[in-house]
């Protein structure tokens, strides 16, 4: 009886590792497919143009900028034409000095 107990010890000892190493491969696997979306979401928006972007982009990509703000600058923009100047935003209601410097790398003209 005691032989059979080793034998399946040592049948369950050796088929572990192969098991380890299917779940390793599948688990690396994941992880880089999901860090690989994680990094795309991430520099997905680099900058953002203020001439050309709708409401959801500046929402989303803006900090302190949600859809109101960003309501109000389309229509703004949509108003008064392009924008000409960063600062040229702070004509817009709720936009001020802290949200530009922000966002400031984050915003483009062109």
């Amino acid at each position: 009886m005691s032989a059979n107990i080793v034998s399946t010890d040592q049948a369950s000892l050796a088929s572990m590792p192969k098991k380890f190493s299917s779940h390793y491969w599948v688990g690396l696997l994941l992880a880089t497919i999901l860090s690989f979306f994680i990094v795309e979401s991430v520099t997905a928006a680099e900058t953002v143009n203020i001439n050309a972007a709708d409401v959801a982009t500046l929402a989303a990509e803006l900090s302190g900028v949600g859809p109101k703000l960003a309501r109000r600058i389309v229509e703004f923009r949509e108003r008064h034409g392009d924008f000409e100047t960063l600062e040229a935003l702070r004509d817009v209601k709720g936009v001020g000095e802290a949200l530009l410097r922000k966002n400031a790398g984050k915003i483009v003209l062109e």
